[in-house]
């Protein structure tokens, strides 16, 4: 399955699969979105899994958020590399 992300304002859908070979796909979505919206909401929930190149795409989108001081919240029951990843952050 590939990769399908779809928005309604600030609220993006991501479903398929992260992986190396739809990293492309996510990148290009979210390029300069920091830049057109002050907050932004991706749904996991439809994501079937997720490699560390998406892991890595995820955080560098969260980075992001972070240094143009914008909101950014991922919600929904994801990849648990994912929640690893983000709670390992927050405890270092």
């Amino acid at each position: 399955m590939n990769l399908t992300i779809t928005h309604y304002n600030n609220f993006f859908k991501v479903t398929g699969i992260l992986n190396r070979h739809t990293i492309d796909v996510f990148q290009q979505e979210f390029q300069d979105v920091f830049e057109r919206l002050a907050s932004v909401t991706i749904s996991i929930e439809g994501l079937e899994s997720i490699d560390k190149d998406g892991v890595k795409a995820l955080a560098k989108l969260h980075n992001e958020s972070i240094a143009r001081n914008k909101q950014l919240s991922i919600i929904g029951f994801g990849c648990k590399d994912l929640y690893d990843h983000f709670k390992a952050s927050d405890a270092a």
